[in-house]
């Protein structure tokens, strides 16, 4: 590994140079199965051939004018995202963090113009919503704050899958003026609410008069079975964030609004050079067309069920497993101690996973995995885990 590159992350002594579906290559020619997706980014696997069509024929015509002119593709972009969710207009960013950062600011704009001078937002513990100043600030992880004090003021913590603690924080702060979760919580360890919590936080801000904001960066774009992972609920938000798969690979980020929330933005209260320029629009509306035509998305939970069934079969008796948590292909493996050198372990096997929350196996395969690298997927990392807790 090069050291002309800041060591920014503990990267694993691989390197790949192609793909294809859900199988990687290194730069020596093995072959790897790819069960995180590069962390839900891939969706549609490596190499997809309406997503390369897509990028060739734009980049042949036009990368980037500016946001100051129309942008063909984005404004199509614009109205497939909001028929596919039920939001009013979109904000297009490069990234999850710049789209929750728009979120973020989205509701101190609210605040503001109810007259609150310091709004205040509520957010979740062990919450993962970007490394930008603001969405470190709202995340829900000590450790990965720790060094960057002072923090972004403005966000009031509470549990996860708790609205009674959400109300709490509402009675006894009158500048709260929005709530910021996952429906699904992904870096905190593939944690699934409740039925009822997304309907629950709803009603609160209906009550209260508050923003209800959801960050779907990893739950989002078919991976839980649902475009969006709230539509297994009843309820919709004021404000939805998307990015990750969203450009299977390509960076793209998009904060969704409607109602009272997309009215707040005028010209030149945000802005992206490079937000929604017209490779990566074009790039996003290939995924978008190819996870309807292709009927991927329902798929998803069938596919998540059968892994996480024989998961459930074949650790039933490891003692150590204390639960399988899934919703569609967010999939967790919580162990009863530290795991991470399972990645290691399983990179050695050539299956790529990751450990969360110092627990939880990740697994985030992409949406067209097929039955032969299912059986795979759980025939390696069962040998793995029991060889792993019987050690």
């Amino acid at each position: 590994m090069t050291s002309f590159i800041m060591p920014t992350y503990a990267r694993l002594p691989v390197t790949f140079a192609k793909g294809e579906g859900a199988w990687l290559w290194d730069d020596h020619g093995n072959r790897y199965l790819d069960a995180l997706a590069g962390i839900s980014v891939c969706n549609l696997g490596h190499a997809h051939p309406a997503v390369h069509q897509a990028i060739c024929e734009q980049s042949a015509k036009l990368l980037h004018t500016s946001n100051l002119y129309g942008v063909a593709n984005q404004e199509q972009l614009a109205e497939h995202l909001c028929r596919l969710s039920g939001m009013e207009n979109v904000f297009f960013s490069n990234s999850g963090a710049e789209a929750n950062e728009a979120a973020i600011k989205l509701a101190r704009k609210y605040g503001h113009q109810k007259g609150v001078d310091r709004p205040a937002i509520i957010v979740m513990e062990k919450s993962f919503h970007g490394r930008t100043l603001a969405t470190l600030s709202a995340t829900g992880n000590a450790k990965i704050q720790q060094g960057f004090e002072p923090l972004v003021e403005g966000f009031i913590r509470v549990a996860y899958n708790d609205s009674a603690a959400v109300e709490r924080a509402i009675q006894c702060n009158p500048n709260i003026v929005a709530i910021l979760l996952e429906p699904v919580q992904g870096e905190g360890g593939i944690n699934i609410p409740g039925a009822q919590y997304l309907e629950q936080i709803r009603a609160l801000c209906d009550q209260h008069g508050l923003l209800m904001m959801l960050d779907e960066i990893q739950s989002g774009m078919g991976r839980t079975g649902k475009f969006l992972a709230f539509q297994h609920s009843s309820i919709k938000p004021d404000v939805c964030t998307l990015a990750k798969a969203l450009g299977n690979g390509v960076p793209i980020g998009a904060c969704l609004t409607r109602g009272q929330a997309a009215q707040l933005f005028s010209a030149g209260n945000h802005g992206s050079t490079f937000g929604g320029n017209p490779l990566a629009c074009s790039a996003a509306l290939a995924v978008l067309k190819t996870l309807e035509d292709a009927n991927i998305i329902q798929s998803a939970q069938t596919k998540g069920d059968v892994i996480c069934s024989k998961l459930q079969s074949q650790l039933q008796s490891n003692p150590h497993i204390k639960e399988i948590r899934h919703l569609g292909l967010m999939i967790g493996i919580e162990l009863d101690k530290p795991c991470a050198e399972l990645v290691k372990q399983s990179l050695e096997q050539h299956l790529l996973i990751n450990v969360t929350n110092d627990t939880v196996i990740r697994l985030l395969p992409p949406l067209i995995i097929d039955e032969q690298q299912i059986e795979l997927l759980v025939s390696t990392l069962v040998q793995l885990i029991q060889k792993f807790t019987e050690e």
